[in-house]
C-alpha cells in the first residue's frame, strides 16, 4: 500500500469530516471489501486494508491531529502505525466496528457475576362502587393474586448462605461466539440458558424464581370526588421484580354503578324535585335529603315553571384537581297525580274556572285532563 495516498481520499472524505462521518465511511468500506465478499480478491483485501489503517489515523483524536499537522511521515515516525498481518487481526483490532455490523458485540458484553435484578410487570384490577360511595369516599378490599419476593431466601433465588456464580462457559456474558471466517455469530449460552450466571444450591421455596405467587388482601383507599373509569396507582404492588429489582405497580380502574334518584353532571349531583301544582304555583319551602344522607333546606320560588333548576352551592361531587366542589342540584318537576277524589276534581275544575279570566292560554287545561 502506498504511504502516500491521503487517509481522508481513501476514505472519500474531506478534512472537515466528523468523527461520525469518518466511522461511517470506513463501517461502508468494510462491508464492501472485506474477504468473505469477496474471496480470492487480493485488490479487494488491499483496499479493506488500506481502509482499516485510514481509520486507524482518522478515528483517533490525537493521531488524526498529528496527521493533519505532519502528514504520513510523522505518523511513522512513530508507534502509532499498525501492520495488519491479515483479516482477522484487523477484526480483532476494531472488534467494536465488526461487532456493530454482524450483529455482535465483541468485547463489550456485560459481564455478570450474579443475577441482574429486573423490574416486576404492572398490574391491572377494577372496583365497583356506588355512586354515593364516589361522592363521599371509601375504602375496599381487594384481593390481588401477583409475585411477591421470596421469604425464604430474601429475593435471592438462592439457599440461604449460598449466592448465584457467574456462568464458566460465557464468563457472565449470556452468549457464547462462533466465528467462520471473518463473519462471528453470537448465541445464548446453553450452559446457563443466556443468564450469565448459575445457582447451584437454588431456594426450596421459589426454586430459584427469587419470587413466589400468593394472593394478598389490600386495601383501597378511593377518594371522595372519584369518576368513572379512573385509574388509581398504588405503588409497588404489582408483580415483585426479580432478584431484588423493584415492584411493578398496580392500577386499580374505577366502575361506579347507577343510583336510582342522583345522577352526576360534571361535579355537579343532581336530583328531580316532584312538587305538586300548588307548591310550583304558590312557591314553598322544603327539606330534601341528599344522596349522602344530609339534609338541605330549599325554597322553590311563586311559579316556578318545571325544569327549574334549584341550586345548593358546594355540595355536589369534591373536585379532585383543585379545591371546592361541585354544586347540589333539584330539577323542579310536576306530579300529575292519575286518580283523583271527587272532591279534589271539583276543587281542581272550581280553581279553572277562577283562573280562567286572568291567563286565558290556560283555558280548559284541567278540563283536558278530566274530561
Amino acid at each position: 500500500m502506498s504511504k502516500k495516498k491521503d487517509y481522508y481520499s481513501i476514505l472519500g472524505l474531506e478534512k472537515t469530516a466528523s468523527d461520525a462521518d469518518i466511522k461511517k465511511a470506513y463501517r461502508k468500506l468494510a462491508m464492501q471489501h472485506h474477504p468473505d465478499r469477496n474471496p480470492n480478491d487480493k485488490k479487494a483485501e488491499g483496499l479493506f486494508k488500506e481502509a482499516t489503517e485510514a481509520y486507524e489515523i482518522l478515528g483517533d483524536k490525537d493521531k488524526r491531529a498529528r496527521y493533519d499537522k505532519y502528514g504520513h511521515e510523522g505518523m511513522h515516525a512513530g508507534s502509532d502505525y499498525h501492520s495488519y498481518a491479515n483479516s482477522n487481526d484487523i477484526f480483532s483490532q476494531f472488534s467494536d466496528i465488526f461487532g456493530n455490523i454482524f450483529g455482535q458485540q465483541a468485547g463489550r458484553q456485560q459481564r455478570r457475576s450474579g443475577p441482574t435484578p429486573t423490574q416486576g410487570h404492572d398490574l391491572a384490577y377494577e372496583v365497583t362502587i356506588s355512586l354515593k360511595e364516589a361522592l363521599v369516599g371509601c375504602k375496599k378490599e381487594i384481593k390481588v393474586y401477583h409475585y411477591i419476593p421470596c421469604d425464604t431466601c430474601k429475593n435471592t433465588g438462592c439457599k440461604p448462605g449460598k449466592t448465584a456464580t457467574a456462568c464458566g462457559t460465557c464468563h457472565g456474558s449470556g452468549s457464547t461466539t462462533m466465528q467462520q471466517g471473518f463473519f462471528a455469530f453470537s448465541q445464548p449460552c446453553h450452559a446457563c440458558s443466556g443468564n450469565g450466571f448459575t445457582i447451584s444450591d437454588p431456594c426450596a421455596t421459589c426454586r430459584g424464581q427469587s419470587r413466589v405467587q400468593k394472593y394478598e388482601t389490600l386495601t383501597v383507599t378511593i377518594p371522595a370526588g372519584i369518576y368513572r373509569g379512573a385509574d388509581l396507582r398504588i405503588t409497588n404492588k404489582g408483580d415483585a421484580g426479580t432478584f431484588a429489582g423493584p415492584a411493578g405497580n398496580l392500577y386499580v380502574k374505577v366502575s361506579i354503578t347507577p343510583d336510582a334518584n342522583f345522577q352526576r353532571r360534571d361535579n355537579d349531583l343532581v336530583c328531580n324535585l316532584t312538587l305538586t301544582y300548588a307548591q310550583l304555583v304558590l312557591g314553598a319551602q322544603l327539606e330534601v335529603e341528599s344522596l349522602d344522607g344530609s339534609t338541605h333546606t330549599v325554597k322553590v320560588p311563586k311559579g316556578c315553571p318545571v325544569g327549574h333548576e334549584i341550586v345548593i352551592v358546594g355540595k355536589g361531587f369534591p373536585r379532585l384537581q383543585g379545591t371546592g366542589a361541585g354544586n347540589l342540584v333539584y330539577i323542579a318537576q310536576c306530579a300529575i297525580p292519575k286518580k283523583l277524589s271527587s272532591e279534589a276534581k271539583e276543587a281542581l275544575l272550581a280553581y279553572d274556572k277562577a283562573v280562567e279570566h286572568e291567563n286565558s292560554g290556560i283555558r280548559g287545561f284541567f278540563k283536558k285532563f278530566l274530561g
